[in-house]
């Protein structure tokens, strides 16, 4: 059985190795969606075909240099942070963690890809389970690089980025409650991923990797999520858009579940969420509280690390728990 678990770990480890000509994917992971929707764009010259591509492009340029300082930022925290911070950092009271471990989300920047298998490291270390899922809720939807990107894309209103915090912490903080509560240990699998520092490893080159790694798979994401948001815009009827848009509570669940299909980073998921114009404040909201707790790739990331009987649960919670945040702290702030 150990040298079964050795061997999955070593497979781990060597899946983790960067591609060899790393360099060149990460431009052309900058260059060649731009290329590719300029292209696209100029076979018609109609009017939904000019909004299409400008809406899209102005996405992926307004949202970019967010997700570039994010992943940066994911990285170095990855490699320059000492593994037992955090543990010394909490209190021992697994009561007064889970909110302590989501304040932390606030100055600890990093985004939802990288959340989860920090998680399960502070889970391996021996952080009770309650405060690491409140840090994975929390991190990716309240740090300083997504405060700021909503702070931009919604000029003139702090409001939003206010609610944004408070209803993002008070979700983090509810679930980790609940899960203090009601959460089994049989439907946790055993975590065996490496995050942090390894003795003898340098840590430029363990920067080096998990900037990469997070710039590549977020950056992915971020170009089929404007892609997604441009053709949303421009393809679905706004008769369709209004019906949803007319009803306050409609308007919100339908934001809500399109956050989890659209699967859009939380550094430019602010941006997509300002174009929707036709959609009420609360309804914006509920579409920036869900997408960076609970969308496609996040419920398949929690699958994998932690098991198919937690990440169904877990993300079925979250997203009622969001949405009725969403809606009572919006509701007193918009």
């Amino acid at each position: 059985m150990a040298g079964h678990k050795d061997d999955h770990v070593a497979a781990v480890e060597a899946g983790a190795e960067p591609p060899r000509y790393w360099p060149l994917l990460l431009v052309g992971a900058a260059v060649v969606p731009g290329a590719l929707l300029f292209f696209l764009g100029r076979w018609g010259d109609a009017p939904a075909v000019e909004a299409w591509r400008t809406v899209c492009l102005a996405v992926v340029v307004q949202a970019l240099p967010f997700l570039l300082l994010g992943t940066a930022l994911s990285g170095a925290i990855n490699a320059f942070v000492p593994e037992g911070v955090f543990q010394r950092l909490l209190p021992r009271r697994a009561v007064l963690a889970v909110p302590v471990a989501g304040v932390a989300g606030v100055v600890l920047p990093g985004c939802e890809c990288a959340s989860v298998p920090v998680a399960g490291s502070l889970i391996s270390r021996g952080v009770t389970p309650a405060a690491a899922f409140a840090f994975l809720l929390s991190a990716p939807a309240v740090n300083p690089v997504v405060l700021t990107a909503t702070a931009i894309a919604f000029p003139g209103n702090p409001a939003m980025v206010l609610a944004r915090l408070l209803a993002s912490l008070a979700t983090a903080v509810v679930m980790g409650w609940l899960w203090l509560r009601f959460g089994r240990a049989e439907w946790l699998r055993p975590v065996v991923r490496h995050t942090g520092h390894r003795e003898g490893n340098s840590r430029l080159d363990e920067f080096r990797r998990g900037f990469q790694h997070d710039f590549l798979h977020a950056g992915g994401f971020l170009v089929l999520g404007a892609i997604a948001a441009a053709t949303f815009n421009v393809a679905v009827p706004r008769s369709v858009l209004d019906t949803f848009a007319a009803a306050p509570w409609l308007s919100v669940l339908f934001l809500a579940g399109l956050a989890v299909l659209l699967a859009v980073c939380s550094e430019a998921d602010a941006f997509l969420a300002a174009s929707l114009t036709g959609f009420p404040p609360v309804a914006r909201l509920a579409f920036m509280v869900v997408g960076p707790m609970v969308d496609l790739k996040l419920v398949a990331l929690q699958a994998g690390t932690f098991g198919r009987a937690f990440a169904v649960r877990f993300s079925a919670a979250t997203v009622v728990v969001a949405v009725a945040c969403s809606a009572l702290i919006g509701g007193v702030l918009l």
